[in-house]
């Protein structure tokens, strides 16, 4: 699934094609996917100008005058900017076609993705109306975390994961920021104290600058905005590693199943 800094990568990769270019209409070639593309999608969009793409945990918002787009890539899905007229293939379902000769093609082999219209504050859509705080603002830090976690048993990983809490921690740098803490990962969050949550939450914040900087981590799944993969994987500490000499003590990484995820940690350097 694409995460936090794969959406970051992709929204910076097509805002420059997107953002004040005017919508000429919208090609649908299959409406199912995981909420049902409304019919009057087309109506919405055609003749408006996007004034941004912006993005809320790992929803990305084009936001028009009369209205906001919101995306979703799902397990599987990338946005891309193609050439009009460029042959769309099996799993292109979508095309938002401007005025310039560009579309916006979203690709989805999974249909777990979503795109959805709204009139309203897209603050207050009920996709977006319960996130927690984004790991990158400077309002996110230490003491958010710890004043959430008081009383909680949840293993601090799935503490971090959950949307509710902050947004945009997912699988891969919630296993790299609790390395970078020396946190392991089934430590109960309520029992970490203010100080470890002061250290991982400059780690999250850390992993995730250093991911966006390099253009997201290359999953089988993933393509940037202008199909370029990310090479964060080329520095991942734990994740994936299984069985490989911790970067720091040099003892084998391990793997374990935490909230059905693979978690990946040093039993040495993570307590």
């Amino acid at each position: 699934m694409p995460e936090l800094p794969e959406v970051e990568t992709t929204r910076s990769g097509i805002a420059p094609y997107v953002e004040g270019k005017r919508v000429t209409h919208v090609v649908v070639r299959e409406s199912r996917l995981r909420r049902p593309i409304a019919p009057q999608l087309a109506t919405e969009l055609g003749g408006a100008v996007v004034e941004s793409v912006t993005r809320r945990g790992k929803y990305l918002l084009l936001r028009t005058h009369s209205g906001t787009l919101i995306v979703h890539l799902g397990m599987s899905g990338s946005l891309r900017i193609v050439d009009v007229g460029e042959v769309a293939e099996k799993h292109d379902h979508v095309d938002i076609v401007f005025a310039e000769g560009k579309a916006l093609r979203m690709r989805d082999p999974r249909r777990f993705g979503l795109m959805v219209w709204t009139r309203e504050d897209s603050c207050d859509h009920a996709l977006l109306n319960s996130l927690g705080p984004e790991p990158l603002d400077p309002a996110f830090d230490g003491d958010c975390l710890y004043a959430q976690a008081r009383g909680r048993r949840v293993a601090v990983k799935s503490f971090i994961m959950d949307s509710r809490v902050v947004v945009g921690v997912g699988n891969i740098y919630a296993n790299e920021a609790l390395f970078g803490a020396g946190l392991r990962p089934s430590t109960p969050a309520g029992r970490v104290s203010r100080m470890r949550y002061q250290r991982l939450a400059e780690e999250i914040k850390a992993v995730l600058t250093a991911a966006i900087r390099q253009g997201g981590t290359t999953l089988r799944d993933f393509v940037g905005g202008e199909g370029k993969p990310g090479y964060f994987s080329l520095q991942l500490q734990v994740y994936g590693r299984e069985g490989e000499p911790c970067p720091r003590c040099g003892r084998a990484v391990k793997v374990s199943r935490l909230g059905q995820r693979s978690t990946y940690y040093c039993t040495s350097c993570q307590r």
